[in-house]
């Protein structure tokens, strides 16, 4: 007998009042306390439709986020200004009903300083969520992979000479973030876009070879910098999301 499960990935829509309370606080409009307020009742709402749903399992659906990422950019020094462009340059691909659309990678787009956390990334979310439900509360985290969008020669170089210096300390941030979240009672840690499915495209696969890496030792690095993020938390259950890209109904990648 096969035994199936489901959750939510991560992230829900997010509703009309929420990202008219974004916009505001961003126009100065409203303060931050009272952002936080529509973003709570965003969360409890989230989660009252995943437990009449039947889910076991429940996140925050990502409402206090600007993308899936950006949690990282805010939380430490060393990423320079960066916008939601930062996360959704490309080339997507949809259906005929919405059509094709792309963006171009920001020329400005590079680590500027060493990484400095500031906060943690994701614990005021996880103990919110886990306070709010009596089910299985899942955080997600990106892939450390990810980062390597926010390396370039041009930029970065003046202080981290190779993508691998950045990445290590990348990669030291979300372990130490995992462990803290493993100490706060996280049973349910998911690592969101891991770049795999990024590979099997010639042309996203393009800009991770550009940036000196093959496709095998992409692969080989991604796997063990994703296992030094996970580490050994016995009784923590960690997934992940191999993910094609999803964007206003369109996709990143195919292969």
């Amino acid at each position: 007998m096969i035994t199936a499960r489901a959750d939510v990935v991560g992230s829900l829509l997010r509703p009309p009042e929420l990202l008219r309370a974004r916009a505001d606080r961003a126009a100065g409009r409203i303060t931050e306390v009272e952002l936080r307020a529509v973003e709570d009742a965003a969360v409890d709402a989230a989660i009252r439709l995943q437990e009449e749903a039947g889910l076991e399992v429940v996140t925050d659906g990502e409402m206090r986020r600007l993308s899936f990422q950006s949690r990282m950019t805010e939380a430490v020094d060393g990423f320079g200004g960066n916008d939601l462009d930062a996360f959704l340059w490309g080339e997507w691909r949809g259906d005929p009903e919405v059509g094709d659309w792309s963006l171009e990678r920001p020329k400005s787009l590079g680590v500027v300083g060493k990484l400095t956390r500031r906060r943690h990334l994701s614990v005021d979310e996880f103990t919110y969520l886990a306070a709010h439900t009596t089910r299985t509360p899942k955080i997600t985290l990106p892939s450390p992979s990810l980062f390597a969008n926010f390396w370039s020669p041009e930029t970065s170089r003046g202080v981290y000479p190779t993508l691998e210096a950045f990445l290590a300390d990348v990669v030291d941030i979300l372990r130490a973030e995992v462990a803290e979240l493993v100490r706060r009672g996280a049973l349910y840690i998911q690592l969101d876009a891991p770049h795999y499915a990024l590979l099997l495209d010639d042309r996203t696969r393009a800009f991770y070879e550009t940036r000196g890496w093959s496709r095998a030792r992409w692969l080989a690095e991604g796997i063990a910098m994703d296992n030094a993020v996970i580490g050994d938390h016995p009784g923590v259950t960690f997934g992940f999301h191999v993910c094609r890209g999803n964007q206003g109904s369109r996709w990143l990648t195919a292969g």
